[in-house]
């Protein structure tokens, strides 16, 4: 396996057969390559809210994962305490605060282009919560993952609340299935 992962962001269509697998893939590629760096601590952080389908990618996902029982991993933001607008910033300070040398990793829904709805791109750097709805927001994330969840247009906020469920459940699926078994790889591999 190639452990230096290809730092262009990949797009992985979630209703191809092989996406767990192209998932899993990517992100061993990059624990591999960063969490050895960071101390082998790892700090999530899933952003969104459910109150607007199209933005709840990140509190499923957090919903899903809250039940990780690594000591080194750790989990903001979940269907019942979301990482949001209203508390990102004092999130992004306690996670300086608490895991300053920790890698992040952040997730998040976004609008893109037509041709590329139901994809999940993973790549290096942060991401801009927040944008697509004219929100100015810090980046988050050494790494990030993020779910396009529906098209972008002139009308971003009526979008995303009118984004089928059964999509972002998938893509929140894939992404939780596949943390959890890379996770377990990596972590167990350690000891």
């Amino acid at each position: 396996m190639n452990l230096k992962p290809n730092l262009a962001p990949i797009y992985i269509n979630v209703n191809e057969s092989n996406h767990l697998s192209l998932f899993c893939e990517q992100l061993s590629n990059y624990l591999l390559a960063y969490l050895p760096h960071h101390n082998h601590e790892l700090v999530i952080v899933c952003i969104g809210t459910d109150r607007a389908t199209g933005d709840s990618l990140g509190p499923l996902v957090g919903y899903k994962l809250k039940n990780l029982t690594y000591d080194q991993v750790t989990l903001y933001g979940t269907l019942d305490e979301p990482v949001h607008a209203k508390n990102l910033e004092e999130t992004l300070d306690e996670i300086v605060e608490k895991h300053k040398d920790a890698l992040v990793i952040a997730i998040d829904a976004c609008l893109g282009a037509t041709q590329n709805v139901g994809c999940l791109s993973l790549g290096e750097g942060a991401i801009k919560p927040g944008a697509g709805v004219k929100k100015e927001l810090p980046p988050v994330g050494h790494i990030h993952i993020t779910g396009i969840v529906n098209f972008s247009s002139l009308m971003n906020m009526v979008i995303l609340q009118n984004t089928r469920l059964s999509l972002v459940m998938k893509m929140a699926d894939t992404i939780a299935s596949g943390m959890k078994y890379c996770l377990w790889r990596y972590y167990n591999h350690l000891s």
